[in-house]
């Protein structure tokens, strides 16, 4: 009966893999800022689904992805990313009783935590983004987040991700 049961995690690595794409397309530079956060998005979808699967060291991964295909400095994201794996898997069974505009506030403090790490080591380089864009992608992750969370989970049930 349990061979039945169809795993598909591979879906979960096309997922993150198009989000990683997303991530370095090509935007002009006037609304760069206001570019989600489509890896961090993705991964804050699969850490609330599955968080028997997902964790920590997925986190890392997907973080030395994203600074690999970002030219980041190696592990600044990867560092972001377990920070903000370590907290949604802390309060997983929480997050998923909220209503969508609550989900949202909530993957708005989720981006900006990844966005403060990612701007501190930044500007640990010399480097810093400009206050008043410092958390507009966090702006844009909250409010494409229902969209985001409504098309995969259509996805997760329909190619029985578990």
């Amino acid at each position: 009966m349990q061979a039945s049961r169809a795993h598909n995690r591979w879906f979960i690595l096309v997922t993150l893999i198009i989000g990683l794409t997303l991530s370095v397309m090509p935007v002009p530079d006037k609304i760069s800022w206001l570019r989600p956060q489509f890896v961090v998005l993705i991964f804050i979808y699969w850490s609330l689904a599955l968080p028997q699967t997902i964790g920590i060291l997925s986190a890392w991964f997907a973080g030395i992805c994203l600074d690999v295909v970002s030219y980041a400095i190696i592990g600044q994201h990867a560092l972001a990313m377990v920070v903000v794996a370590y907290i949604c898997l802390l309060s997983y069974q929480r997050i998923r009783t909220y209503m969508y505009w609550q989900q949202s506030v909530w993957v708005f403090v989720m981006v900006g935590i990844h966005q403060l790490f990612v701007n501190w080591v930044h500007s640990l380089t010399g480097h810093s983004a400009h206050p008043s864009q410092f958390l507009l992608p966090a702006f844009a992750s909250a409010l494409l987040w229902p969209l985001v969370h409504t098309v995969l989970e259509r996805f997760r049930i329909r190619y029985r991700v578990a």
